[in-house]
């Protein structure tokens, strides 16, 4: 076998980066129309900036009051913890632009007469998994997410002081043969207090490597590649100190990179959206197909077309060496499936208010909850696909 060496990064963004707040508040209007009906439709973009937060999009279902969405956006603020004088939950101006959705989408999605619901939209949707990790994700993405999660599980409950809520990281990872050795680069770039310089604030944030990536993985780690706010003190964040939108973190989101992306985001958007009811899909497809053992890593593409319940395609493709097992794989999803716009949310159960806390750190490789919270993590079909 060829000794192939390849160094690979991926990065992860904090629940206070402003692209990130915005996911956080976009989803927050889809759990409110969820909750209220289940069937209800919004498709909701945020924008934030210094001390503003605007809503716009287009919703069908029960009315909600503009106020009672104001006050939620502020709840959402201030768990994340913004109460700084560029961006406070106290005294954020918040605008609302949601209107009814456009009868010419409905028409196309609605069932009627003999029409299955069909797609809210055309596009092309991957699933990923792989045995890296315990969660059966890349490494890169998975431990990048857990440095900032630690992270601000611990400002949070008050352990980690003098540390804002954006940050980011980055983890670079030496593979051989395809499979991670090592680490050889963390980034951690994150806001912090007037009164934390810099070495203050290295020595609160090095503990967070240590606890989410594991010893074996860290022992040739030179401290030099360890950078923390390499441009220097990092104050001024949030939305304050850039502009955020929903949908811009699709990569952090998912793989970090491991894997291709069809370009849709999925924060701000029902089910019946295949952007994000699709993605998930097709990762409950290649976590169980990695779960079952029948491969080390699979990747699912589905394609869709508006209006259109079926998919148009579905892709399979397995670890190099497990390519013989394809066709035997693709049968079994085709004949044990319903991978309509219906038959996935039934499936997975989508149509509740679970999407808020997919909104940072993540929308795979994370636990299945009894709120009936990431669904499509759960491994309950690897009986079905072991061969």
């Amino acid at each position: 076998m060829q000794n192939n060496k390849y160094l690979f990064t991926s990065e992860s963004v904090s629940e206070g980066h402003p692209d990130k707040v915005c996911d956080r508040i976009s989803d927050m209007v889809v759990d409110s129309y969820l909750s209220k009906d289940p069937v209800s439709r919004v498709a909701c973009e945020t924008l934030t900036t210094t001390n503003k937060v605007v809503l716009a999009g287009e919703t069908r279902g029960p009315k909600i009051d503009k106020d009672e969405l104001i006050s939620k956006v502020k709840d959402c603020i201030k768990d994340i913890g913004y109460d700084q004088d560029g961006f406070s939950w106290k005294t954020a101006n918040i605008e609302t632009f949601l209107h009814e959705q456009s009868s010419d989408i409905a028409m196309g999605v609605d069932s009627k007469d003999n029409k299955d619901e069909g797609a809210g939209d055309q596009g092309i949707m991957f699933g990923y998994a792989c045995n890296e990790t315990d969660e059966l994700m890349p490494a890169p993405i998975h431990y990048s997410h857990k440095i900032l999660r630690l992270m601000a599980e611990d400002r949070k409950n008050g352990k980690l002081k003098g540390i804002e809520p954006d940050s980011k990281s980055q983890v670079t990872m030496l593979y051989e043969n395809e499979k991670p050795i090592k680490v050889t680069s963390v980034v951690i770039s994150t806001q912090h207090s007037k009164d934390l310089d810099q070495e203050k604030v290295r020595a609160s944030v090095i503990p967070y490597i240590k606890k989410s990536i594991p010893e074996n993985f860290l022992t040739d780690l030179n401290p030099k590649e360890i950078y923390i706010n390499p441009t220097g003190q990092f104050i001024i964040g949030g939305p304050d100190g850039d502009t955020g939108l929903t949908g811009r973190k699709i990569i952090v989101d998912t793989y970090g990179g491991a894997a291709p992306h069809g370009g849709g985001a999925f924060s701000g958007k029902d089910p019946t959206k295949v952007d994000r009811s699709a993605a998930y899909a097709s990762r409950y497809l290649a976590k169980n197909i990695v779960a079952a053992g029948v491969s080390e890593k699979c990747l699912i593409q589905l394609a869709y077309a508006i209006g259109v319940s079926k998919p148009l395609s579905i892709f399979v493709k397995l670890a190099n060496g497990d390519e013989g097992k394809v066709s035997d794989v693709k049968k079994k999803i085709e004949n044990n499936f319903n991978l309509s716009p219906r038959g996935i949310r039934e499936m997975l159960k989508l149509n509740n208010p679970i999407y808020e806390i997919t909104s940072a750190y993540g929308h795979f490789g994370r636990k299945p909850t009894d709120k009936g919270e990431f669904t499509w993590e759960k491994t309950d079909k690897t009986d079905l696909f072991k061969l």
